[in-house]
């Protein structure tokens, strides 16, 4: 098969687009044609190489696959060849991309209980948004957010793949937005997909106004990403009782935190890592009934990979950048 590989760990010159082995098919495995495949940023970790998080070389990345059934192992019944499928990534082999060899191939090995049937009113580019990025939001506001209706809850980092999930699941579960991103026109874009207010934080202390559109009384919820130096200002925006949730630190995981604010105003700081099968089959579901708006995506054709990261590294995209072998 073909494959967009990772001979080494470091910049993207180390990604190569080459023929690789195929995919060793075990008794309760999925072999699956991919079709379309979503980018994380976590892809960018594995590539760059991330202290504890050795990966053996070469690696093939990629979680959020979409396509067609092309092999099954002998234990396998619910599956057939042919038929359309997305995937929960986060396996009992590890995560697909991390732990396990990825997606971003022609074909890609899956144990069947993390098989989905793909709802027929979705494309494979759409599924393809899909898992890590709405996953990972219904597991953050929800399991461990407790997000409740009428919130108001105010997004990091608004215009990437959880950013933009994270703001139409909250809109869609009554709750109040406010969404940041680094210009005026992705800014423009939050508000059609349905934040109630904006920062551009790169003109604007997204901290001093935030407080300021919550009447000074801070926010519900806030969602950090990015950590970096954006985590101390996050939690300057809370209300009392407030909840800073976070699933990730694409900015800089060694944040600093003055711990006043966590005790004068009691807030939690609450982390989330990953999401269960159902997590993603509730995403699948609410888009394809159209609780939730499709995201905006730009695909890549699979052999240009490293321009797709240089894009996402630069956060030169809005929504969710999708691969296609």
């Amino acid at each position: 098969m073909k494959a967009a590989v990772i001979e080494k760990q470091g910049g993207i010159e180390n990604i190569v687009y080459r023929d690789f082995p195929d995919p060793v098919v075990g008794a309760d495995d999925v072999l699956i044609n991919v079709k379309a495949c979503g980018l994380n940023y976590f892809d960018i970790f594995v590539r760059r190489g991330m202290p504890g998080l050795p990966v053996p070389m070469p690696w093939i990345s990629g979680a959020d696959v979409a396509g067609v059934v092309a092999g099954v192992g002998a234990n396998v019944k619910r599956f057939k060849v042919g038929d359309r499928v997305m995937i929960d990534p986060l396996t009992n082999e590890g995560m697909m991309g991390e732990e396990v060899q990825g997606g971003l191939a022609e074909l890609c090995r899956v144990p069947q209980e993390y098989v989905i049937p793909l709802d027929p009113r979705l494309t494979f580019e759409q599924a393809a948004t899909i898992a890590a990025n709405y996953g990972t939001t219904y597991r953050m506001l929800f399991t461990n957010g407790d997000m409740q209706k009428g919130d108001l809850v105010l997004i990091l980092g608004a215009s990437g793949g959880v950013g933009t999930a994270c703001v139409q699941v909250a809109k869609a579960h009554g709750c109040k937005v406010i969404a940041c991103a680094g210009t005026d026109e992705k800014c423009a874009r939050l508000k059609e997909l349905g934040a109630d207010e904006t920062i551009n934080y790169s003109n604007a202390d997204f901290s001093r106004e935030a407080w300021q559109l919550s009447g000074k009384k801070g926010v519900d919820i806030c969602v950090n990403f990015t950590g970096g130096d954006t985590w101390q200002p996050s939690i300057r925006t809370l209300k009392q009782h407030g909840k800073l949730l976070t699933c990730g630190a694409t900015a800089g995981y060694d944040a600093k935190t003055d711990i006043r604010f966590v005790w004068q105003r009691e807030v939690k700081l609450i982390g989330s890592n990953g999401y269960t099968i159902a997590d993603v089959t509730r995403g699948m579901v609410d888009m394809a009934e159209g609780r939730i708006k499709v995201p905006e995506y730009k695909t890549y054709p699979l052999s240009k990979l490293g321009e797709a990261e240089a894009a996402m590294e630069s956060r030169d995209f809005f929504g969710k950048i999708v691969l296609i072998p």
